[in-house]
């Protein structure tokens, strides 16, 4: 890719799934960048989305997708499950990977792609795109600006009652469903954007529904010196959806949805000092995708907002908080 400010990253999407047409949606809204094809596991899934969306390129496979020479970066939008193959091809390609979160079912999947990645010098982010959203910008901003003085504890919180489908994606253990990958990964996303991945001491409960998958879940984990992260996630369970940051100082609440929200509020003491509002237009991918096209701009091969490293321990902690639970994916 060149320097050149205007240039715009040309996207593969490899998935035709609800989640990629967000992506495609909001992409407009990014700077530098603009979706230029898009692979499915079929012809007509393909060339459908290319019409719904205007992308000029649709492609019947995904390995037609990865090898098109004009292809700068792809989007990976599949279930859970297929992250590990689906990155490990784009990279195989040569191309620059942003794949869906959580990155994997397990650590030991990241692993193998980060491994190929770092070794070939390709660039790899989970798209986490909450890290981008304006308003947690602010929230650490503040933090770091030491507005609430020492932060001693998160409480974060996501949960849905999704409709009863065993064969849908969030109950089938074959897909990967559950509240810890699917929503749980925000809260403890967010948690670690605050402490840091490595809490000293991880104790959780879960709810394990009839389909074998988590229902919902709690858990606090312990930084030491006094700091601890409230958590709780749900899919079958309708909970509040914010984050409250609380410092020896004051205090900072994520408002209406930990996931994209569109405020946020500090307070010193008991009084609200400051509300940061988004009026943006876009749903809120778009951040992510300039993201990536600022650390190719810049010949990064990862991004320091959320780095392989942290994708890991992350996915490490989730793996240890589901040994705790006895709970195994089908394959592990």
């Amino acid at each position: 890719m060149g320097k050149d400010n205007a240039y715009k990253v040309k996207w593969g999407i490899l998935s035709t799934g609800w989640i990629a047409h967000q992506f495609v949606i909001d992409l407009v809204h990014a700077s530098n960048g603009v979706a230029y094809a898009v692979g499915s596991r079929s012809q007509e899934s393909a060339d459908k989305f290319a019409r719904d969306h205007g992308v000029p390129h649709a492609y019947a496979t995904y390995e037609e997708l990865v090898n098109d020479p004009n292809v700068d970066a792809v989007y990976i939008g599949t279930p859970h499950p297929f992250h590990k193959e689906n990155a490990l091809l784009a990279l195989r390609a040569g191309k620059a990977v942003l794949c869906e979160k959580p990155f994997t079912v397990n650590s030991g999947e990241l692993e193998e792609i980060v491994s190929y990645a770092r070794e070939h010098k390709l660039f790899l982010m989970e798209a986490m795109w909450s890290r981008y959203i304006p308003a947690i910008v602010k929230v650490r901003e503040w933090i770091e600006e030491g507005r609430i003085g020492d932060v001693r504890l998160v409480k974060a919180d996501l949960g849905f009652r999704t409709d009863w489908n065993p064969e849908g994606r969030l109950l089938n253990p074959k897909l990967g469903g559950g509240a810890l990958l699917d929503v749980g990964i925000y809260p403890v996303s967010f948690a670690s954007m605050v402490f840091g991945p490595h809490p000293e001491a991880i104790s959780s409960t879960v709810h394990i529904g009839e389909t074998g998958v988590d229902e919902h879940f709690s858990m606090l984990l312990s930084y030491g010196d006094g700091k601890t992260a409230s958590l709780n996630g749900g899919i079958r369970l309708h909970m509040l959806e914010e984050a409250h940051v609380f410092g020896t100082e004051g205090r900072i609440i994520v408002e209406g949805t930990l996931v994209n929200p569109k405020s946020a509020s500090l307070y010193i003491g008991d009084e609200k000092v400051e509300t940061f509002v988004d009026d943006r237009a876009s749903i809120g991918y778009c951040f992510e995708a300039e993201e990536v096209g600022r650390c190719l701009q810049a010949g990064l091969t990862e991004s320091s907002v959320m780095s392989l490293d942290e994708s890991l321990a992350i996915l490490n902690l989730l793996d240890q908080i589901r040994a705790q639970w006895g709970l195994k994916y089908p394959g592990e």
